[in-house]
Parts: structure tokens; C-alpha cells; sequence
């Protein structure tokens, strides 16, 4: 599968991962685009944006709630381990835009998340923030300061934050190898990546069951699911 690119994987010092919903769906995570995403039963505009959390934050809240308890119940793939394995031999970044802190769970170290977790807990008032894995006694939960909290996450209408993403534009310039798992690359900003990575002569490969806008071109394009085709990076390097 990848004998067309494999000298160039094996010498290459630095890969970066550019992950999407794809490969948490391979987990038990809806995807929001898929038949059966989230996306399909509600009303995005009704459900993540600030003007929508400050005008009913408890639906907000009881929507994040059944989500947080499907994340936490999920456990990483063989995508996510083949990700955190290949750091064992090469470096390893991975510009993730899922939200569930799968790829930390697996072991990844070197996670940038563009649009932020659902795990973190931010109060929108003061500085508090903390990783919670617990249930709230009440919703929407409140902060010590009384300003209640909120999902740490990117909204509609908000900015990616800004150092994760210089950080983002840094490392897909200066990688050797750039791999896109499960992302359709239709989300911007963060289907810009795999240019930003190509103009530097980055070697571009794509692992998806379908094709996607940028299929074309990719170095190499796998339409194959993520924990079949990841995998295999690892016997690569053996």
C-alpha cells in the first residue's frame, strides 16, 4: 500500500498527522457530517455558538453532557496506537481537530488541538479551567466565582486559538511526511495545513474511505479506514 512513498517515510525525521472525525467514528464517535452525526439531529446554530449558549445554556449543556459521556466511554483505536507508536521511531506531531483527547489517551505526547476539548472545562467569566471527567450535580454548572462554565471548545463564529494554530502552521512547514487521516478537509482553516505542507516539498499522503476535495492532490491517497491503513506505517519502520 505504501511501497510508492516508502523510502521517503522511512528517512523522513519528522511526520505530522492532520486527524478528523474519521477516525473517532472508528471509535464509537458520531461523526457530525456522517448519516448519523450529530449534525443530523439538531441544529448546529441552536447548539454551538456563544449566542446559543448564553440564550439557553442548560440545552447547551444537557446536548454536551450526552456527548462527554459517549467520549469518555470510548476507548483509542488501532489508528490512534499506530499514531502514538510511530513516535517510538520517528517525531510525532498530530494537528488533531477532534475534541474527544483520544490521541492523548492512546499515548500521543505532542497533540496540538485546533478546536479544543470537550473534556476541558472553562468558566466564561474568570481564568478557571480544568480537565473534569465527572458529571455535573447541576446544569449548567457554575463556576466557584458564580460565572458558569462552558466546554472548552471551538464555537461557530469563534477564532481557532491563535498560539495552537501558529503552532500548527509551523510544524506542516517544516515536516518531512504529512499524513491526513479521517478529515474530508472541507472544515477550514485547518484543511489550509496540507498546503502550508506541501509548498515546503512535504510528502502528502491521504487516509480516507472516500475521496476528498484535495484527493488529487495527495502524494498518495488510501481509501482505506484509519485503523487499517495506520498500522502499517509501524511494520514500515520495524
Amino acid at each position: 500500500m505504501f511501497e510508492s512513498v516508502s523510502d521517503r517515510i522511512r528517512d523522513a525525521e519528522k511526520i505530522v498527522f492532520v486527524t478528523g472525525a474519521g477516525i473517532s467514528q472508528e471509535s464509537g464517535i458520531p461523526t457530525f457530517r456522517g448519516k448519523d452525526g450529530y449534525w443530523r439531529k439538531y441544529d448546529p446554530m441552536q447548539l454551538a455558538t456563544i449566542d446559543a449558549f448564553y440564550q439557553n445554556p442548560k440545552l447547551v449543556w444537557e446536548w454536551y453532557e450526552d456527548r462527554r459521556k459517549n467520549i469518555l466511554a470510548a476507548h483509542p483505536n488501532k489508528g490512534h496506537l499506530a499514531i502514538s507508536d510511530l513516535a517510538k521511531y520517528k517525531d510525532v506531531i498530530v494537528l488533531t481537530q477532534n475534541i474527544d483527547g483520544l490521541h492523548q489517551r492512546a499515548g500521543s505526547n505532542q497533540v496540538l488541538e485546533a478546536h479544543g476539548s470537550i473534556i476541558r472545562i472553562k468558566c466564561t467569566v474568570c481564568d478557571f479551567k480544568d480537565n473534569i471527567t465527572g458529571s455535573f450535580d447541576e446544569l449548567p454548572p457554575k463556576c466557584k466565582c458564580g460565572g458558569i462554565l462552558r466546554p472548552d471548545v471551538v464555537w461557530f463564529g469563534e477564532a481557532l486559538p491563535q498560539d495552537i494554530w501558529r503552532d500548527a502552521i509551523n510544524h506542516a512547514k517544516s515536516c518531512d511526511v504529512m499524513i491526513i487521516a479521517g478529515t474530508s478537509l472541507a472544515v477550514s482553516p485547518a484543511n489550509t495545513l496540507p498546503i502550508f505542507a506541501k509548498q515546503n516539498g512535504t510528502v502528502l499522503i491521504e487516509v480516507n474511505p472516500e475521496r476528498t476535495v484535495m484527493s488529487e492532490h495527495m502524494d498518495l491517497s488510501i481509501m482505506e479506514t484509519s485503523t487499517n491503513a495506520l498500522p502499517q506505517l509501524i511494520s514500515l519502520l520495524e
